[in-house]
């Protein structure tokens, strides 16, 4: 049973990778305007391991997309976001809109997470190299992981976190345990145009999903 204290495993410190990128800010303003196009070049992969274009992730005109870039594959935490985006994903798309969750790792972590939780597989991607992440700032590093006051948000998810790893597997950390330290965020784009954006301050500090409705539902599908 995974206990509130036993989380995460902190990395051991020769392993620990610093951010190619380092960027304040949680709303769409505080990116530059050609922001999607500079994501639509990023590659990363499939849950299946085929690599994949960001910009082939959805129409880049007019659709509407939300991006979920979870931690990494091994954290309850995002475990418990997936579950969430997971019932979710039939109000998505009955909008129209298209929901893509990506994590840190490997594709074989993916698909561990897709089988366990279960996760739909067509939805989740991997980013090992944590390309996406970089591009968009997100934060990375000790005291964002373990020691952000906004992590004690999940306290009070903890009957929805246990549900969540029921069948959770320690497994899905990924292999270069430097990820273990990468934060994550959640976007909603149109075409190329970036509606929403929420970086998480700390591990368990998702974007309420409910806010993610709010701007899908202002958006006039094409």
């Amino acid at each position: 049973m995974i206990s509130p204290k036993s989380m995460l495993q902190v990395p051991p410190p020769n392993l620990l990778r610093k951010p190619h990128v380092s960027s304040w800010g949680a709303s769409a303003s505080s990116f530059s305007a050609d922001i999607g196009d500079v994501l639509s070049d990023v590659s990363i992969f499939t849950s299946a391991g085929e690599p994949v274009m960001f910009k082939d992730l959805w129409d880049q005109n007019e659709g509407i997309a939300v991006v979920a870039l979870l931690r990494h594959f091994g954290c309850p935490c995002c475990w418990e976001l997936a579950s969430s985006l997971k019932e979710s994903k039939e109000k998505f798309d009955s909008s129209g809109v298209k929901l893509i969750a990506i994590g840190v790792g490997t594709p074989n972590k993916a698909r561990l997470l897709a089988e366990r939780l279960p996760f739909p597989m067509d939805c989740l991607y991997a980013d090992p190299e944590r390309k996406a992440y970089d591009v968009l700032g997100l934060y990375y590093g000790l005291g964002r992981t373990f020691f952000n006051p906004a992590s004690a948000k999940v306290f009070s998810r903890f009957d929805a976190l246990r549900k969540a790893v029921k069948n959770y597997t320690i497994e899905a950390t990924p292999d270069d345990r430097s990820g273990v330290l990468q934060q994550g965020g959640m976007f909603v784009f149109k075409g190329k145009q970036l509606l929403y954006s929420r970086k998480d301050e700390g591990t368990g500090d998702h974007a309420p999903l409910d806010d993610i409705f709010e701007i899908c539902c202002k958006v006039p599908v094409a």
